[in-house]
């Protein structure tokens, strides 16, 4: 499905739900991240690309301070809550994310108004394509143009991510945010996230004669279950121990991460520093446009978070050793883990046997088939109408 047609789908949903034509429809899309998993909260690098599949968000001003939000994907009736009586804690569930916005954008001195919204999406929720930052991104741009606040593009992110963190309560990175934000059709983003410091580089899946394909594992992942921020809890130990201020100042060449004497924390930290150096070098490899050099990166940084960070899942190990059996150029797994999606790096005129041979895989072990597309780096959040 095209955005368009995502953005005509919440266009006529919301002329369903509250009897008027929208003000406007925003678009923003999931990502993929070719390389950089659990950098980004240590302060590190990562490398992320946009999605054609995306959330679109139709949306028109209401009187009285109040925002209701309905969504296509979860069943019931529209949600409201007063803007100015929003707090966090308040709201749990899919609202606590656009609710969440509308709070950090009060918090950020941008005063939303009363608002109704209706949601659309084709990116699946839970498959590691941050179904939840384009949520977030398109309600920011929503709700700042209806409400003419001028809200910059950096800020938004700032504000996307300040949302997840403290309303909806996941510690997570700033990369999503950005990625839905700011990437380019034909780019990925080379984002320092401590600095916040981006530059695209150039990536041309099809004039290397590759293909990068996205296998849905059919598992399904919840960040808030916990074991997501106890990796993150495990980094930010690690760090003090060796007494840095994250870990992106730790390395493994010498004696930093060897200093470690709890083996636990040794790896969560071994995978930080050496992701954060496959990162740089992808990027080096990709403006060189040597993209099939990608490969052993991207297999090198699956074992990594199997091993080291243990995130890895048992139908995204046996995807990723299928693609490689088949001859695809790499493979890992994308996302925060425990569920989600696998990317993989193949030549064109092997992405089929490389597909098969996944599907074969599951068969053997009885699982479903997975879902397995093409993507291209797409534009980021729009206004589409």
């Amino acid at each position: 499905m095209t955005a368009a047609a995502v953005a005509d789908r919440a266009a006529t949903a919301f002329r369903a739900r509250y009897g008027a034509e929208p003000d406007g429809v925003w678009f923003a899309p999931g990502r993929v991240n070719l390389i950089g998993e659990h950098t980004d909260y240590t302060g590190g690098f990562v490398l992320p690309f946009a999605l054609g599949s995306g959330v679109a968000v139709a949306a028109g001003r209401a009187p009285g301070g109040l925002i209701t939000v309905w969504s296509a994907q979860e069943p019931g009736d529209p949600r409201s809550a007063v803007v100015d009586a929003l707090t966090p804690g308040l709201i749990s569930g899919w609202p606590a994310y656009p609710f969440g916005v509308a709070w950090s954008l009060r918090e950020a001195s941008h005063q939303p108004d009363g608002t109704c919204i209706a949601i659309d999406a084709d990116l699946p929720v839970g498959a590691g394509l941050s179904s939840s930052a384009a949520l977030e991104c398109a309600i920011g741009l929503a709700l700042s143009e209806v409400h003419d606040l001028r809200v910059s593009r950096p800020e938004l992110v700032a504000i996307a991510s300040r949302a997840e963190n403290e309303f909806v309560g996941l510690p997570t990175g700033i990369m999503d945010q950005s990625a839905a934000l700011l990437c380019r059709a034909g780019r990925a983003l080379l984002l320092d996230c401590r600095s916040r410091d981006s530059q695209d580089v150039p990536i041309d899946p099809g004039a290397a004669g590759l293909v990068l394909l996205v296998c849905d594992t059919g598992t399904r992942h919840a960040l808030a279950d916990g074991r997501y921020a106890q990796r993150r809890r495990s980094c930010e130990e690690a760090a003090r121990l060796l007494g840095v201020g994250s870990l992106r100042d730790a390395t493994d060449r010498g004696d930093d991460v060897d200093k470690l004497d709890d083996q636990e924390l040794r790896r969560r930290a071994r995978h930080v520093v050496t992701e954060n150096r496959r990162v740089l070098a992808a990027a080096a490899v990709l403006r060189r446009g040597a993209l099939a050099d990608v490969g052993p990166l991207l297999t090198q940084s699956h074992a990594s978070l199997r091993d080291d960070f243990e995130v890895s899942w048992p139908q995204a190990d046996v995807a990723v050793d299928a693609a490689l059996s088949a001859g695809a150029a790499g493979a890992r797994m994308m996302g925060g883990g425990f569920g989600g999606s696998v990317l993989i790096l193949a030549a064109v005129d092997n992405a089929s046997q490389v597909e098969a041979a996944i599907a074969a895989e599951y068969t053997r072990y009885h699982w479903p088939a997975p879902a397995v597309t093409v993507t291209m780096p797409s534009d980021g959040a729009r206004r589409l109408r």
